[in-house]
C-alpha cells in the first residue's frame, strides 16, 4: 500500500460517570472528528466509560491497540474522581509522577487565584515519561504518552489543546465531501446509491433522511480524499437522480 492509500485512524474515549448519567451532554465527538479530518485521521470508534478503573484500562488497551491514535476527554482535573492519569499509566504500566513544567505553569497560573493547593497540584501529575499538551485556557496541561492524548472534557478547552496539536501529527489525506439533497425516500434511492458506490472506487456514500415541510426526504453526503473521484461520482449521482425524474439540489436539503 502507498503511502497516499493509507487510512491513518483514531479512537475517542469519553470518560466520565456525568456522561452515562445523563447529567452532561458530550459535544466533544463533533469537533474532535472535524479536527482530526483536517489531519487527515479518520474517528474510527467512540467509547464512553465511568469513571472507574478498570474500565479505563480495559478500553485504553484495546483502543491504543487498534488505531493509530486513542484521545480520551475528561477525568484530568483536580478532584478525586479524576482518575484518568492515574488509569492510563496503569494500562501503560508506569508509574505517575508530577510533571516539572506542569507544575510551574500551574503555581504560575494560580499565583493569583489562592495559590497551588494539593487539589490544584493533581493537575500537574502526568504518567511517567509523557509530554505536555498546551492549555491557553485555564492553565492545567493535556498529556501525551506515545500515541494517546488525554485532553480536557470541557469542550472549550478541548478545541484549545487540539488546535495546540494541529499540524503535529502523522495522517493521510483529508476527506473531503460533498452533500446532495432530494425530495425522496431513501428506499426509492438505495439502489442508485449502491451502484453509484461501487462504480466509484474510493468513495463512500451516506444517507441522511428528513422530514420536513410536510415532506420526506434525503440528504447524501459523498466522502472521498481525491476532488476528481469525488467530483465523479457526485456527477454520477446528479446524472442518475435526474434520470429517475428526481430533483437533486446540490449542497444539501
Amino acid at each position: 500500500m502507498t503511502q497516499t492509500a493509507r487510512i491513518w485512524t483514531a479512537a475517542l474515549l469519553i470518560i466520565g460517570d456525568e456522561i452515562l448519567s445523563g447529567r452532561t451532554q458530550d459535544r466533544n465527538i463533533a469537533q474532535v472528528a472535524a479536527w482530526l479530518n483536517v489531519q487527515g485521521i479518520r474517528l474510527a470508534e467512540v467509547r464512553v466509560v465511568g469513571d472507574d478503573t478498570a474500565a479505563i484500562v480495559e478500553a485504553v488497551n484495546v483502543l491504543r491497540a487498534r488505531n493509530d491514535y486513542l484521545f480520551t476527554t475528561g477525568g484530568i482535573g483536580p478532584t478525586h474522581d479524576d482518575i484518568t492519569v492515574d488509569a492510563v499509566a496503569a494500562a501503560l504500566g508506569v508509574g505517575v509522577v508530577i510533571h516539572p513544567d506542569a507544575r510551574a505553569i500551574l503555581e504560575n497560573y494560580y499565583a493569583t487565584r489562592g495559590g497551588l493547593n494539593d487539589a490544584r497540584l493533581r493537575m500537574a501529575r502526568v504518567p511517567d515519561g509523557a509530554e505536555l499538551i498546551p492549555n491557553r485556557m485555564s492553565g492545567a496541561p493535556g498529556i501525551r504518552i506515545g500515541n494517546i492524548f488525554l485532553m480536557a472534557g470541557v469542550p472549550s478547552i478541548t478545541a484549545g489543546m487540539l488546535d495546540a496539536l494541529t499540524g503535529t501529527l502523522e495522517g493521510g489525506q483529508p476527506v473531503l465531501s460533498e452533500t446532495i439533497g432530494c425530495w425522496a425516500q431513501e428506499s426509492e434511492i438505495a439502489d442508485l446509491l449502491r451502484e453509484t458506490e461501487q462504480a466509484h472506487p474510493g468513495t463512500a456514500i451516506g444517507s441522511y433522511p428528513f422530514f420536513r415541510e410536510g415532506k420526506v426526504g434525503a440528504n447524501f453526503v459523498i466522502r472521498a480524499t481525491d476532488p476528481a473521484v469525488l467530483a465523479a461520482c457526485a456527477g454520477a449521482l446528479l446524472a442518475g437522480l435526474s434520470a429517475m425524474g428526481r430533483d437533486a439540489v446540490p449542497g444539501g436539503i
